[in-house]
């Protein structure tokens, strides 16, 4: 999508919505909603709409900081003590490592 084509207002409706879409534990929205709209958030000259897409923009940003933090823990985490888990480890594994831990 070119954002260069789209009036000021649907720029701040889109990115609303993939801020909004992120708390719908779709922490990749937050990340597409980053990338596309950093530049319309800080670089561009300022415009009405702008300090509202550099809040959401702003946030998304936390969030998806926030789910990269979490997810890494977890993986560690479940990496680290499957094995010591016994059968609960195995019930949330997706497939079963065959060897020893």
């Amino acid at each position: 999508m070119n954002l260069e084509r789209l009036p000021n207002e649907e720029k701040l409706i889109l990115c609303r919505k993939y801020y909004l879409g992120g708390f719908a534990f779709l922490p990749f929205l937050w990340l597409v909603n980053v990338v596309w709209f950093f530049r319309e958030a800080f670089v561009k000259p300022a415009y009405t709409e702008q300090l509202q897409i550099k809040a959401y923009v702003k946030w998304s940003a936390v969030g998806l900081l926030f789910w990269v933090a979490v997810l890494t823990t977890w993986i560690t985490i479940f990496q680290h003590f499957r094995a010591q888990w016994g059968e609960v480890g195995d019930s949330l594994s997706f497939t079963i490592p065959l060897g020893t831990p």
